[in-house]
């Protein structure tokens, strides 16, 4: 690329595009990120110069940048077909994908519904929920119950169910009202309180609240283990265990938004794995085609399936997208899955995280790093500072150092692609280290 490239692209992308999740103005200081090529977990600019990309570009890069695997299968389907329409007509992919994120449920979850994003997932479900209960005589189960600080997407029905004042406050307005509960971050807990007795105390509030609104409520939904946009709030398996049984006890859905939380980023394929049960709905995107296309799926028991099937079309869900089941991106979804079965990444990982938590020894120990968690591939830390430029002068600081990372608050989190190396996680320690401290320092 001709020198100036880097500069050209900047001045034209802020003219003409309009990022998201984005301040615009904070760009007159806060430049954009130019980006020119991907290989493996380094994102590239014009210049040449390099970026770990420490976050799996908004937690949907599993495999690293330019897969040979995954670019193989796009190729491959580019000669069949790109897109058919899904209302009336099937293709291979979307079948093969569906069968197969089924057996991965232990086919207790045995019907898909695509679509092309989280927030639109969440969605989905919510509107699957409350059809459910209609078709079923329930008319008047019409409510939601999320946790507190919660995160599920921005479209209006999923900002319903959001409990982040940044997002949600100015919408307030169109919304539908639901009602939050108390969250079990452990980070919560009072002085002396374990991760899972506070767990327990925070599902004896969502029983009281079942026992008391059971009638007018169609589902709760939560991110199972992790609430990401609040900080990377992580909670004990049992408060699963309690929320499953409640739902059962008073006929409430169990929604578990499994779209930052899936396929492998807490440990198990799914989190909620790691506590027994199985949800009646199962949100899932980001990582589905291992960060090469939209795409994003609600997968639903037979129970929930079978309400629906009726000669009366107005008992069916009529809900779509032009691009639903899209065969290029389930090309890229069975691609990912393959990779999981090959080469057993599950267990890789594990080998993976135990070496990155033996590198952190320095960070765990500077004064300023407070609740260091890790669960399978997601790390967090909070750092004590009063500055509300925090955020901002961390990722710069980390970009100088080539570092693509971008602290939620006061939190630094990694959520690394699966294929870092040990030298990889050595360089993601120390720049990590290295731009807090130049932040903390001004």
């Amino acid at each position: 690329m001709p020198p100036g490239t880097n500069i050209a692209l900047l001045t034209r992308s802020l003219d003409a595009v309009w990022h998201p999740c984005t301040q615009m103005k904070q760009h007159e200081t806060l430049p954009l990120l130019p980006i020119a090529r991907g290989q493996g977990a380094w994102l590239y600019d014009f210049d040449g110069r390099r970026y770990l990309d420490a976050i799996s570009s908004w937690w949907v890069n599993l495999f690293g940048h330019c897969n040979p695997r995954i670019n193989a299968a796009l190729n491959s389907q580019l000669e069949t077909v790109e897109h058919a329409m899904l209302a009336g007509c099937t293709h291979a992919p979307v079948v093969d994908l569906s069968e197969r994120l089924s057996a991965l449920t232990g086919n207790r979850l045995g019907h898909c519904f695509y679509a092309s994003d989280g927030a639109s997932a969440v969605e989905i479900a919510l509107k699957m929920s409350f059809h459910f209960w209609r078709n079923s005589g329930h008319p008047g189960k019409t409510g939601y119950i999320s946790l507190a600080h919660g995160y599920h997407g921005e479209t209006l029905g999923a900002l319903s169910v959001t409990d982040v004042a940044l997002f949600k406050n100015t919408y307030a307005p169109l919304l539908m009202k639901s009602i939050q509960v108390p969250n079990p971050d452990s980070r919560s807990a009072e002085a002396g309180e374990s991760p899972r007795a506070y767990a327990e105390r925070c599902a004896s509030a969502l029983e009281n609240h079942l026992e008391r609104h059971h009638t007018e409520t169609a589902a709760l939904i939560v991110e199972p283990l992790v609430q990401g946009a609040i900080g990377m709030a992580f909670y004990d398996v049992e408060y699963l265990r309690r929320a499953r049984a409640l739902c059962d006890r008073y006929q409430v859905h169990l929604i578990t938004d499994e779209i930052m939380t899936g396929f492998g980023r807490t440990g198990t394929f799914f989190a909620y794995e790691q506590a027994g049960i199985a949800p009646d709905f199962l949100c899932l995107s980001k990582g589905i085609t291992g960060g090469y296309l939209p795409l994003s799926a609600v997968l639903a028991t037979d129970t929930i399936y079978n309400t629906f099937y009726d000669e009366d079309v107005g008992r069916g869900f009529l809900h779509s997208h032009s691009y639903t089941g899209n065969p290029l991106a389930c090309r890229a979804a069975l691609a990912t899955l393959d990779i999981f079965r090959d080469d057993d990444v599950l267990a890789s990982n594990r080998i993976k995280s135990a070496h990155m938590n033996s590198a952190l020894t320095t960070i765990a120990d500077h004064p300023r790093v407070k609740h260091l968690r890790n669960l399978g591939m997601i790390w967090a830390f909070d750092i004590m500072t009063d500055d509300p430029a925090f955020p901002r002068k961390f990722c710069a600081a980390a970009l100088e150092k080539g570092l693509l990372l971008r602290p939620i608050g006061n939190t630094v989190y990694w959520m690394p692609p699966y294929i870092i190396t040990a030298e990889e996680t050595e360089f993601l320690v120390n720049g990590t280290l290295a731009a807090l401290e130049q932040t903390l320092k001004y």
